[in-house]
Protein backbone atom coordinates (compact mmCIF):
# COMPACT_ATOMS: atom_id res chain seq x y z
CA UNK A 1 0.00 0.00 0.00
CA UNK A 2 2.64 2.60 0.55
CA UNK A 3 3.78 1.82 -2.90
CA UNK A 4 0.59 2.53 -4.22
CA UNK A 5 0.50 5.71 -2.38
CA UNK A 6 3.82 6.43 -3.46
CA UNK A 7 2.80 5.52 -6.61
CA UNK A 8 -0.32 7.92 -7.15
CA UNK A 9 1.57 10.59 -4.97
CA UNK A 10 4.26 10.56 -7.72
CA UNK A 11 1.35 10.09 -10.71
CA UNK A 12 -0.40 13.33 -9.21
CA UNK A 13 2.96 15.29 -8.88
CA UNK A 14 3.53 14.43 -12.41
CA UNK A 15 0.36 15.10 -13.56
CA UNK A 16 0.55 18.15 -11.89
CA UNK A 17 3.85 19.40 -13.56
CA UNK A 18 2.30 18.33 -16.70
CA UNK A 19 -0.71 20.36 -16.12
CA UNK A 20 1.62 23.59 -15.16
CA UNK A 21 3.41 22.99 -18.29
CA UNK A 22 1.00 22.63 -20.46
CA UNK A 23 -0.66 26.10 -18.68
CA UNK A 24 2.84 27.87 -19.57
CA UNK A 25 2.80 26.53 -22.98
CA UNK A 26 -0.43 27.93 -23.39
CA UNK A 27 0.45 31.59 -22.01
CA UNK A 28 3.56 31.51 -24.00
CA UNK A 29 1.87 30.71 -26.99
CA UNK A 30 -1.03 33.34 -26.20
CA UNK A 31 2.16 36.11 -25.34
CA UNK A 32 3.14 34.71 -28.85
CA UNK A 33 -0.40 35.85 -30.63
CA UNK A 34 -0.38 39.29 -29.13
CA UNK A 35 3.26 40.46 -29.33
CA UNK A 36 2.90 39.29 -33.57
CA UNK A 37 -0.05 41.30 -33.55
CA UNK A 38 0.95 43.92 -31.96
CA UNK A 39 4.58 43.54 -33.13
CA UNK A 40 4.17 45.93 -36.25
CA UNK A 41 3.22 48.69 -34.60
CA UNK A 42 5.68 48.14 -31.93
CA UNK A 43 8.12 48.12 -34.92
CA UNK A 44 6.46 50.72 -36.97
CA UNK A 45 7.01 52.92 -33.88
CA UNK A 46 10.59 51.84 -33.11
CA UNK A 47 11.35 52.73 -37.08
CA UNK A 48 9.48 56.29 -35.81
CA UNK A 49 11.46 56.88 -32.72
CA UNK A 50 14.94 55.67 -35.03
CA UNK A 51 14.18 57.87 -37.43
CA UNK A 52 13.74 60.87 -34.89
CA UNK A 53 16.78 60.45 -32.78
CA UNK A 54 18.53 59.64 -36.35
CA UNK A 55 17.71 63.11 -37.29
CA UNK A 56 18.74 64.77 -33.49
CA UNK A 57 22.51 63.12 -33.84
CA UNK A 58 22.77 64.39 -37.11
CA UNK A 59 21.63 67.81 -35.82
CA UNK A 60 23.96 67.45 -33.47
CA UNK A 61 27.02 65.63 -35.11
CA UNK A 62 26.09 68.68 -37.83
CA UNK A 63 26.55 71.58 -35.49
CA UNK A 64 29.82 70.39 -33.53
CA UNK A 65 31.30 69.63 -37.07
CA UNK A 66 30.56 73.20 -38.03
CA UNK A 67 31.91 74.79 -33.98
CA UNK A 68 35.14 72.67 -35.08
CA UNK A 69 35.28 74.20 -38.79
CA UNK A 70 34.96 77.43 -37.32
CA UNK A 71 37.53 76.94 -34.81
CA UNK A 72 39.59 75.23 -37.44
CA UNK A 73 39.12 78.32 -39.45
CA UNK A 74 40.33 80.92 -36.92
CA UNK A 75 43.38 78.98 -35.83
CA UNK A 76 44.28 78.59 -39.54
CA UNK A 77 43.98 82.28 -39.91
CA UNK A 78 46.25 82.66 -36.67
CA UNK A 79 48.72 80.42 -38.42
CA UNK A 80 48.91 82.01 -41.43
CA UNK A 81 49.52 85.72 -39.81
CA UNK A 82 51.86 84.16 -37.74
CA UNK A 83 54.17 82.53 -40.48
CA UNK A 84 53.32 85.67 -42.95
CA UNK A 85 54.96 88.06 -39.89
CA UNK A 86 57.97 85.26 -39.23
CA UNK A 87 58.21 85.65 -42.92
CA UNK A 88 58.73 89.38 -42.92
CA UNK A 89 60.77 88.94 -39.85
CA UNK A 90 63.22 87.36 -41.53
CA UNK A 91 62.82 88.88 -45.19
CA UNK A 92 63.93 92.17 -42.70
CA UNK A 93 66.63 90.26 -41.32
CA UNK A 94 68.13 88.86 -44.34
CA UNK A 95 68.01 92.49 -45.86
CA UNK A 96 69.98 93.86 -43.00
CA UNK A 97 72.83 91.45 -43.15
CA UNK A 98 72.95 91.96 -47.14
CA UNK A 99 73.31 95.72 -46.36
CA UNK A 100 75.84 95.22 -43.54
CA UNK A 101 77.96 92.87 -45.63
CA UNK A 102 77.92 95.11 -48.28
CA UNK A 103 79.04 97.94 -46.28
CA UNK A 104 81.30 96.07 -44.87
CA UNK A 105 82.89 95.48 -48.23
CA UNK A 106 82.91 98.85 -49.40
CA UNK A 107 80.09 98.56 -51.94
CA UNK A 108 76.99 100.59 -52.32
CA UNK A 109 73.61 99.26 -51.40
CA UNK A 110 70.38 99.59 -53.45
CA UNK A 111 69.11 102.87 -51.60
CA UNK A 112 72.83 104.70 -51.70
CA UNK A 113 72.44 104.12 -55.56
CA UNK A 114 69.12 105.44 -56.24
CA UNK A 115 69.93 108.35 -54.23
CA UNK A 116 72.88 109.20 -56.80
CA UNK A 117 70.85 108.23 -59.64
CA UNK A 118 68.65 110.98 -58.16
CA UNK A 119 71.75 113.78 -57.68
CA UNK A 120 72.98 113.11 -61.20
CA UNK A 121 69.70 113.46 -62.96
CA UNK A 122 69.34 116.74 -60.98
CA UNK A 123 72.63 117.68 -61.90
CA UNK A 124 71.74 116.96 -66.07
CA UNK A 125 68.39 118.30 -65.51
CA UNK A 126 67.97 122.00 -68.28
CA UNK A 127 67.75 125.11 -65.34
CA UNK A 128 69.84 122.78 -63.15
CA UNK A 129 73.32 123.95 -64.52
CA UNK A 130 73.68 126.70 -62.63
CA UNK A 131 72.82 125.27 -59.15
CA UNK A 132 75.55 122.54 -60.26
CA UNK A 133 78.33 125.09 -60.75
CA UNK A 134 77.43 126.62 -57.61
CA UNK A 135 77.32 123.20 -55.60
CA UNK A 136 80.61 122.59 -57.55
CA UNK A 137 82.47 125.88 -56.37
CA UNK A 138 81.28 125.05 -52.70
CA UNK A 139 83.66 121.89 -52.63
CA UNK A 140 86.54 123.66 -54.66
CA UNK A 141 87.79 127.19 -54.37
CA UNK A 142 88.93 126.97 -57.92
CA UNK A 143 85.87 126.35 -58.90
CA UNK A 144 84.07 129.02 -56.93
CA UNK A 145 86.15 131.36 -58.96
CA UNK A 146 85.24 129.74 -62.30
CA UNK A 147 81.36 130.40 -61.12
CA UNK A 148 82.29 134.24 -59.91
CA UNK A 149 83.52 135.05 -63.07
CA UNK A 150 81.03 132.63 -65.08
CA UNK A 151 77.99 135.16 -63.14
CA UNK A 152 80.09 138.94 -63.90
CA UNK A 153 80.82 138.21 -67.72
CA UNK A 154 77.75 138.21 -70.23
CA UNK A 155 75.25 135.65 -71.11
CA UNK A 156 77.14 133.84 -74.13
CA UNK A 157 80.49 134.15 -72.59
CA UNK A 158 78.75 132.11 -69.01
CA UNK A 159 77.62 129.43 -71.57
CA UNK A 160 80.60 128.13 -72.39
CA UNK A 161 81.93 128.87 -68.97
CA UNK A 162 79.54 126.80 -67.11
CA UNK A 163 80.08 124.08 -70.30
CA UNK A 164 83.58 123.46 -69.66
CA UNK A 165 82.85 123.58 -65.65
CA UNK A 166 79.94 120.72 -66.33
CA UNK A 167 82.64 118.87 -67.85
CA UNK A 168 85.30 119.04 -65.27
CA UNK A 169 83.17 118.06 -62.62
CA UNK A 170 81.75 114.94 -64.46
CA UNK A 171 85.54 113.76 -65.16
Amino acid sequence: MAKKLKKSASEQLGNGVHASAQQIWQAGLDAFAKTQKKGGKVISKLAKDSSSLRQRTRKIAEDQVADVSEGLHKMSGRVSKQAAESWNSLEQLIEETVTRSLTSLGLSTQNELLALHKRIDALIKPGSKKTAVKKAAKKTPAKKAVAKNAAAKPAAKKKAVVKKTAAKTSK
